[in-house]
C-alpha cells in the first residue's frame, strides 16, 4: 500500500454492506482493487463490526460504518471530501445498490449493467458463484482477478480450544439451519469417541448453541459467543487451529475456507455450485437437490428447508471421517492463564 498520507491519496470506495460469509467471498476481487489501485485509499462501506475480518484481508485501508436491515442496502453511506476517485458496487446488481455511489458522484463507477438505470457494465448471471461473480465483474473492467486468491493469513494468537471440532449451528434464516438436535447427535458422537467439541454462535444465538451444548453433553464454557458476536481474533485462531468445521450455508462456512480448515458443509436451500467451498478433499459439501437448480428454495426463509433436512447425522459424521488432517500451523505462544473452553482436547477425528 502507498506510503502517501491518506489525506494526499485518491480514493477507492467499495460497497459490501453485508455479512462475513459476503465479505469472505468478496476478498478475491478486493485484492485484485488493491493491486490496480496501488496508490489509492481503499475504503469499505459495511457494517463496523466487520473491521477486523476486513484489515485481515490485507486489501482495505478502513471501514466506512454502513448497513440495513436484513441483507439491504444501505440508504447512505457517511461520506465526506471530494468525491470518490473510483466506486465499486460488490453489493448487488441495479440501482439499488449502485444509488448509493452514485449519489456521491464519483469519477468512476464499476457496476454490473441495468440500461434502464443508464448504469453500463457486464450483465447479470444468477446461476454464477459469489466469488466468481464479482471477478468477473472487474474483469470486464479490465482489472485481472483470481477467484482463488481466497486465504486469510493464519492468526498469531493461540486458540481458545486447539485440535477441537467446531460445531456451527446458527444461520441468519431458519432456512439453513440444520436441526438443533442433529448437531447436539453429532457433538455427542464425537464426544462420545474421545473429541474435543466446540459450538460457536453469533450475536442472538445463544440459546440455539447453548441447546446444542447441553443436548450434546457439553459443558457451558464450551459455548464461543452467543449474546454477541465472537471476536473475530478470537474466532480466526479457534477455526485456523480446529481440526475440522461442522457448519451451514453461513459466514464461518467461508472463514474456514480462507483459513485452510477443513469442513463438512451442510446446503439448503441454496446449493454448492453458488456459495459453497472450493474443490477439493479438504471441504465436504453435503447437498440433496431434487434436480439441477441451484436455488430452489428460499434461502431467508422461516423453516428449515426440507433439501437440508435431507442430511442425516451419520451423513456428516461419515464426512467427517473422510476429512483430510489440517495444515500444520506454526504453533502460537501459549498465554499464561487461559483456560480453554470445555473439555481438554482428544485425538482428532
Amino acid at each position: 500500500m502507498s506510503g502517501r498520507p491518506a489525506a494526499d491519496r485518491p480514493r477507492l470506495l467499495v460497497l459490501r454492506a453485508l455479512g462475513l460469509g459476503d465479505l469472505l467471498t468478496a476478498v478475491p476481487a478486493l485484492r485484485a482493487l488493491r493491486r490496480a489501485h496501488p496508490d489509492h485509499e481503499l475504503l469499505l462501506a459495511a457494517p463496523a463490526r466487520q473491521a477486523p475480518a476486513a484489515a485481515a484481508t490485507g486489501a482495505v485501508d478502513r471501514v466506512i460504518p454502513a448497513s440495513a436491515p436484513g441483507r439491504g442496502v444501505p440508504g447512505r453511506i457517511d461520506w465526506s471530501g471530494p468525491p470518490p476517485d473510483v466506486a465499486v458496487d460488490l453489493h448487488g446488481n441495479g440501482p439499488a445498490s449502485s444509488r448509493p455511489l452514485s449519489r456521491l458522484r464519483p469519477a468512476l463507477l464499476l457496476a454490473y449493467a441495468h440500461p434502464p438505470a443508464r448504469i453500463a457494465g457486464p450483465l447479470w448471471r444468477e446461476d454464477e458463484h459469489e466469488r466468481l461473480r464479482w471477478c468477473r465483474l472487474l474483469s470486464w473492467y479490465g482489472i485481472p482477478s483470481d477467484p482463488g486468491d481466497l486465504r486469510l493469513p493464519v492468526p498469531v494468537r493461540p486458540s481458545p480450544a486447539p485440535g477441537a471440532v467446531v460445531l456451527h449451528p446458527g444461520a441468519d434464516a431458519a432456512a439453513r439451519q440444520w436441526p438443533a438436535e442433529r448437531f447436539a447427535a453429532v457433538g455427542a458422537a464425537l464426544r462420545a469417541a474421545g473429541h474435543r467439541v466446540v459450538v460457536t454462535a453469533g450475536a442472538g444465538e445463544a440459546g440455539r448453541a447453548h441447546d446444542v451444548a447441553r443436548r450434546a453433553g457439553l459443558p457451558a464454557p464450551a459455548v464461543l459467543g452467543g449474546h454477541t458476536d465472537p471476536p473475530f481474533a478470537e474466532l480466526a485462531a479457534l477455526v485456523a487451529q480446529a481440526r475440522a468445521v461442522v457448519v451451514g450455508d453461513t459466514g464461518l462456512a467461508h472463514l474456514a475456507t480462507a483459513l485452510g480448515t477443513p469442513s463438512v458443509v451442510l446446503f439448503g436451500p441454496v446449493g454448492p455450485r453458488l456459495w459453497g467451498p472450493p474443490p477439493g478433499a479438504l471441504h465436504r459439501a453435503l447437498w440433496h437437490p431434487d434436480g439441477d437448480h441451484a436455488r430452489p428454495g428460499d434461502a431467508h426463509g422461516d423453516v428449515p428447508d426440507e433439501r437440508l433436512l435431507r442430511i442425516t447425522v451419520p451423513e456428516v459424521l461419515a464426512a467427517l471421517a473422510q476429512l483430510p488432517e489440517p495444515a500444520p500451523h506454526p504453533q502460537p505462544p501459549t498465554l499464561t492463564g487461559a483456560g480453554p473452553p470445555g473439555p481438554q482436547p482428544n485425538q482428532p477425528p
